[in-house]
């Protein structure tokens, strides 16, 4: 009866192990996985995407190359090449989003932007850092990526920002630098 359960146990073994070794849990590899995937459903050149909210432009979002694959299970469109994003606020100064690499997910309006990112804004602050997500549909900005934010009058170092995209409502993570603070003058 003994020989029996452990050859038994041993063949369960056996089989654990090899099913194990066969997967393969990288994390260097995209969250998404379309291995069905041969074709984008359409592919635009040169693309230039305008998002509106009541007849005002909010952003323009402009690409050399775009990849549609609204046709998979998780929609998605990619910009290969690059793009940029410029923001629109309701007086039209511009704030203006580069990076290498982007993917828009259809349904929550997210744009995962990935490479060199860097956003300049109105008065000429500018913000770096390697990954930078935008949410179309609350004009929200976020990342979980170190970043630089370097102004006039500040130059900090963050590890997390949370924060609308006019950067009136902040929120980050540890942060490091010198920002300049105006002292007034204390009535006697």
């Amino acid at each position: 009866m003994k020989r029996i359960v452990l050859k038994y146990k041993l063949r369960v073994v056996v089989f654990a192990t090899a099913l194990f070794c066969s997967c393969d849990f990288s994390a260097e590899k995209p969250a998404i996985n379309n291995l069905g995937k041969a074709d984008p459903a359409g592919k635009g050149y040169e693309i230039r995407m305008v998002y509106t909210d009541s007849t005002k432009v909010k952003a323009i979002l402009e690409a050399p190359l775009y990849l549609d694959y609204s046709n998979l299970s998780l929609p998605y469109s990619e910009f290969p090449e690059g793009l940029k994003v410029t923001f629109l606020d309701e007086f039209n100064n511009e704030n203006i989003v580069l990076a290498d690499f982007g993917t828009l997910y259809n349904s929550t309006k997210i744009i995962d932007l990935v490479g060199n990112v860097s956003l300049t804004s109105s008065d000429g602050s500018v913000l770096n850092t390697e990954q930078l997500f935008w949410d179309a549909n609350n004009d929200w900005i976020f990342t979980e990526r170190e970043f630089r934010f370097v102004g006039p009058e500040y130059n900090v170092l963050a590890n997390r920002l949370d924060t609308n995209k006019e950067f009136t409502k902040f929120q980050t993570g540890k942060l490091t630098g010198t920002v300049a603070v105006k002292q007034e003058p204390v009535e006697k």
